[in-house]
């Protein structure tokens, strides 16, 4: 299956989708100019190819979507996608894109209880990056990705809907979206929040934002004695637009700890678990103060 699949995924027989004027032909569905990479081309040749498996489960979904209240967040795992895509991208996509991918860090990782990993973000290939590194193969979970509302469309969407995804709305979150991400923590899965909120490819830390802080701190005080632990990691592939054949390294760092700055007022615990976080992020990518990498240091 995957020599047939490895075939559709990079020969000319994409080059016979319809095309629009003046636009390329990933454009007829629904991707926007900005995305002729690979990653995108791999989400298109997906749908061409399970278009009959989607057309056979149709039913179903709509009875689904028909019983899930309007404003409710609809995400699960697709029991026939989950399967095919991690392991086509493990063994057949990254290998013949990328060069040397190195991997650190891999037993700070939580094998159980809820997570919330927390990597920069540097190209779209993150989203495969992650779970090459910290998913199913290596801890036996799936992973679950809280996205902004603008990447939940077109064939993107359509994928990370199936794949355990659920969009935010970052400048206006709703209650829905928070309420949903913290019961995905309180069901001890493992959840990924980009923490800087968008791809930066300057290879600098940006600011982070305080929802990843305020979502994990309102999880730990549902339930006391929940265990959330935040998993910092930083992505580097040398290169602002990923090439072929480029190098990627992963770096997983130690987990904090959240109930440890749950004590007093929420919006305080925030700010110091988000500087912290930073601080580990910053130290990942090399980019740590003297001040932060002796704080760091402190923590073990």
């Amino acid at each position: 299956m995957y020599s047939a699949l490895s075939a559709v995924l990079f020969q000319d027989s994409l080059r016979t989708v319809p095309q629009q004027e003046d636009k390329p032909f990933w454009a007829a569905y629904g991707v926007d100019n900005d995305t002729s990479s690979a990653p995108d081309i791999l989400l298109i040749s997906m749908v061409l190819f399970n278009s009959f498996l989607e057309s056979v489960k149709s039913s179903v979904d709509t009875a689904v979507d028909t019983a899930t209240p309007q404003n409710a967040i609809d995400s699960r795992f697709s029991p026939w996608l989950t399967p095919l895509v991690y392991p086509l991208a493990r063994r057949i996509v990254l290998p013949f894109y990328f060069g040397k991918i190195e991997v650190t860090g891999q037993e700070n990782l939580p094998i159980t209880g809820p997570v919330i990993l927390a990597p920069t973000h540097r190209a779209r290939w993150d989203a495969i990056m992650v779970p090459y590194a910290t998913g199913r193969t290596v801890t036996g979970r799936d992973l679950r990705f809280m996205v902004t509302a603008d990447e939940v469309k077109g064939i993107q969407g359509w994928f990370i809907r199936r794949l355990g995804g659920f969009p935010v709305n970052t400048k206006r979150p709703t209650v829905a979206s928070l309420r949903h991400g913290v019961e995905v923590l309180q069901n001890g899965e493992m959840l990924v929040i980009f923490p800087e909120g968008g791809i930066f490819r300057d290879g600098q830390l940006h600011p982070l934002k305080p929802g990843l802080g305020r979502l994990a701190i309102q999880a730990e005080m549902s339930q006391p004695g929940l265990g959330v632990q935040v998993v910092p990691i930083a992505l580097d592939y040398g290169e602002a637009f990923p090439t072929r054949g480029c190098n990627v390294k992963i770096q997983i760092g130690k987990p904090l700890k959240v109930a440890n700055y749950v004590q007093g007022a929420a919006k305080q615990g925030a700010k110091r678990f988000t500087a912290d976080l930073e601080a580990a992020l910053r130290a990942l990518a090399g980019e740590a103060t003297e001040a932060e990498a002796e704080m760091l240091s402190a923590f073990g």
